[in-house]
């Protein structure tokens, strides 16, 4: 793991999506990153429950964070290429929390699951795949 903290990753999100939706890593460790969000009116859908956006922001910042800590080392960066989401609850109000974490880490793609609850319900599952960016010749 590349040796960063949450305090520079949350600078790093200056100005981006999951700053503007209050996305704040809360851990770091070798078994992942946690990340969470506390329930705002512009994380809700019309039908005044979480919007799925919201969840997906969630879980892909996370993984997103986790594979940029995890980079071979001479990479540049990552992007993702897949995403896949399952919901099965929602919320209208309160602390969504997100666990992510590596299930294979590769020299050209790492694929990273996350868990996404709030009061110990799970919300969603979630899988991505990040294709690893090198520098071009």
């Amino acid at each position: 793991m590349n040796p960063i903290n949450s305090t520079e990753i949350q600078a790093k999100l200056k100005g981006t999506l999951p700053e503007l939706l209050g996305f704040e890593v809360r851990a770091i460790d070798e078994h992942g990153l946690t990340a969470s969000f506390d329930v705002q009116p512009h994380h809700l859908a019309p039908n005044g429950y979480l919007h799925a956006a919201s969840i997906v922001m969630l879980a892909d910042s996370a993984c997103g964070m986790g594979c940029m800590l995890n980079l071979p080392e001479g990479a540049l960066s990552f992007t993702t290429i897949e995403l896949k989401s399952n919901h099965l609850g929602t919320a209208r109000e309160g602390r969504i929390e997100c666990h992510a974490k590596p299930v294979h880490k590769g020299r050209t793609t790492q694929v990273w699951d996350a868990s996404v609850t709030a009061n110990g319900k799970t919300l969603a599952l979630f899988r991505c795949t990040q294709m690893v960016l090198w520098p071009t010749a």
